[in-house]
């Protein structure tokens, strides 16, 4: 006969393990209104006239009273697993993070993140018609059209209005957790969903742990860390030491404020070198104000130096307050050293606050280097040691794909281990410029264990900024220069810009390739005639 020790000691253990998983819970945070952004509507950026203003309201708070810049963005992500499809067919396994909002959009090729208008709308097919696994695939593969964009599995929260029923009930954030899963689990992504945030903004970023179904012996945490991106709090930084770190079944929504422009990638920081390597990096970049402003960029300038978050003056500038003394060494973008008068056409986009025009372009593509080791995907899977020390990359990817699925439009899908296809790899990697146009190659090599190198034949790629800095001297002289290959590290990023505006030499219909010349990294694996290129079309 048993003791009853050896009887009741496993039924504990198992209402103990109910216990903590009934504690999780999914919940997604996109207020539509905050302190600093108090109006009812802060789906549009307003225009920029000239830095916000601030006034100490009644509660002891700093309130805008002047210039509210900016807007309310959001965006949900999952941390999980995954499979994606190599150029050569081979099927890999993946540590990912995929998007639980903006679908419709990360399909397309888009950023993810949503106002909160967009975000906090509940799925129009309801408990009828709910989301299905491996949606979106799932639904255009039956012939349907996707179109939400809203937090997958958001629904009025009817305990908030005592059961009197979901019509009536709030939003609040509260999420079904059957939605998220079917959506959320094996939906990894590489790369990482894309994020895209303008100067001034408030990002609401909310990361659920749905767990990795591959490797149920894995408890594994998850964070979001925003690369190199002036985040002002190390809470939100996603590093775990400093900050916290989201178990399965739970939900966390970081908060930042985007003060400087620029292109940055995040990934997760529990233990970086097995995740990153195993896909969990993306990108996110930071529009400039500059886009918003109305009349002369020069002028424009002249305001955003008024902004002591981001002010980088000299003397004689004429802003306010003035500076007697040389700007601080590591000011990234002081006034133009040639006065001006190059006007906000309306048509174009600027990478950077270049308060010239200098950085203008017409379309911009997101280009992440990521390589990766197959054997290390393997054992991950496996359940067998990784060997760190003996990484290899072998296959090598831009925005996720390795020739010839780089020049593949549209999302690529894979079928996981649930039997639903997944859109593993949404982003295409085929850059189009318009007949006499620019394009703005966002580059970031998300690679952990190789240097990168891409080259342009027949279009000189412009080299305006690097790590998110404008190349620029503190005498405001611009330090752009052509080039026709460029080469990171794991953690760099530069922006460059493809000029085609010369239509003798860049006809219509014509076609060049991005590149590396690094033999070995054009490959699959073992086989030849693969990895990082790409075509660059003129349409």
């Amino acid at each position: 006969m048993k003791k009853a020790h050896q009887v009741w000691l496993p039924i504990l253990f198992v209402c103990f393990a109910t216990v903590a998983a009934s504690a999780q819970s999914f919940r997604v945070q996109c207020p539509a209104t905050t302190i600093t952004h108090p109006a009812a509507n802060n789906d549009l950026e307003p225009a920029y006239s000239g830095p916000t203003q601030f006034t100490q309201g009644v509660n002891g708070y700093m309130v805008p009273s002047g210039n509210v810049n900016g807007a309310i963005k959001c965006q949900q992500i999952s941390g999980g697993d995954g499979y994606a499809t190599m150029g050569d067919g081979t099927q890999t396994y993946m540590f990912s993070f995929g998007p639980l909002s903006g679908l419709a959009d990360i399909i397309a090729g888009r950023p993810g993140t949503q106002s909160p208008s967009t975000f906090n709308t509940v799925y129009p097919g309801g408990t009828a018609n709910p989301l299905q696994p491996g949606d979106p695939a799932t639904t255009i593969n039956n012939g349907g059209l996707f179109t939400y964009n809203g937090a997958v599995g958001l629904v009025p929260d009817v305990d908030a209005n005592n059961g009197a029923g979901a019509a009536s009930a709030k939003l609040t954030g509260h999420v079904d957790p059957r939605q998220m899963l079917d959506v959320g689990v094996m939906n990894g992504n590489i790369p990482a969903p894309l994020m895209a945030i303008d100067e001034d903004d408030e990002f609401f970023l909310t990361l659920s742990n749905v767990g990795m179904i591959m490797r149920p012996d894995l408890f594994e945490q998850h964070t979001v860390h925003f690369h190199g991106y002036p985040n002002a709090s190390s809470f939100y930084d996603g590093v775990p030491d400093a900050s916290v770190a989201i178990n399965i079944g739970g939900s966390f929504t970081y908060y930042y404020l985007a003060p400087d422009a620029g292109t940055y990638f995040w990934h997760c920081h529990i233990t970086p070198p097995e995740h990153l390597q195993m896909g969990m990096v993306g990108q996110i970049y930071v529009r400039p104000r500059q886009n918003r402003v109305i009349g002369s960029l020069s002028s424009g300038l002249l305001n955003q130096q008024g902004d002591l978050r981001t002010a980088c003056r000299r003397p004689g500038d004429g802003a306010t307050p003035s500076v007697s003394t040389a700007p601080d060494i590591l000011c990234s973008n002081p006034m133009p050293a040639v006065a001006t008068s190059a006007s906000n056409d309306g048509t174009h986009k600027y990478a950077y606050n270049d308060g010239d025009g200098s950085t203008a372009y017409d379309i911009e593509y997101p280009i992440q280097i990521h390589g990766f080791d197959p054997n290390f995907h393997f054992v991950g899977m496996t359940f067998n040691p990784e060997g760190f020390a003996d990484m290899k990359d072998k296959y090598f990817l831009l925005n996720g794909r390795s020739y010839p699925d780089t020049v593949t439009a549209g999302p690529m899908q894979t079928q996981s281990a649930d039997g639903a296809s997944h859109f593993s790899q949404p982003l295409p990697s085929i850059i189009n410029i318009p007949v006499g146009g620019k394009a703005l190659l966002r580059i970031s090599d998300l690679d952990v264990t190789e240097y990168q190198t891409l080259a342009s034949l027949g279009i000189p790629m412009k080299v305006i900024a690097i790590n998110a800095k404008l190349l620029r001297d503190q005498a405001g002289n611009n330090l752009y220069y052509n080039t026709n290959s460029i080469t990171l590290a794991g953690g760099e990023s530069l922006d460059v810009i493809l000029d085609a505006s010369d239509t003798a030499k860049y006809p219509a219909r014509s076609v060049f390739y991005l590149y590396t010349p690094n033999l070995d990294h054009l490959s699959n694996d073992a086989e030849n005639f693969g990895g990082l290129m790409t075509e660059v079309r003129i349409n």
